[in-house]
């Protein structure tokens, strides 16, 4: 699909469902492309001609993506494209499959994208520093 296509697609999804910002979309094309060459990277289990990556892989390749494009902005950018939760993403790739560019199978759906890691977990935790994290961990295990 070509870039004035997706953008024009885009445009029209953004008018139905307001909640995320253009570039959340760009982004998540991107990410996608990310975690498809990394599977490929991976094992030869993926070698297949299938490039279908289910909703757990997608959501672990957007977490690496934004740690490698955003480093410790990552949470910030995400949340100024009005996503702050891992499902945010399901309902941005259903969006696409409903439009057609993202296609899925029989057994895809939006809980697929349940909350895999929370996104301080995923994109503060790790810029805190040391001395924050251990402090963190003494807390948790106190019960406070």
């Amino acid at each position: 699909m070509q870039d004035t296509e997706f953008s024009e697609i885009v445009e029209l999804i953004c008018k139905e469902d307001p909640r995320f910002r253009r570039h959340a979309y760009t982004f998540l094309r991107q990410a996608l492309d990310f975690t498809v060459k990394d599977l490929k990277k991976r094992g030869p289990a993926r070698t297949g001609k299938s490039q279908h990556v289910s909703g757990p892989e997608l959501l672990t390749g957007i977490r690496e993506f934004a740690l490698e494009q955003y480093g410790p902005l990552a949470i910030t950018v995400l949340h100024s494209w009005g996503v702050t939760r891992c499902s945010d993403f399901g309902d941005l790739v259903f969006n696409l499959i409903d439009y057609k560019v993202f296609s899925k199978n029989e057994t895809d759906c939006r809980e697929d994208f349940a909350e895999l890691y929370s996104f301080d977990e995923a994109f503060v935790k790790p810029f805190a520093p040391t001395h924050q994290r251990k402090r963190r961990a003494s807390l948790g295990a106190s019960g406070n």
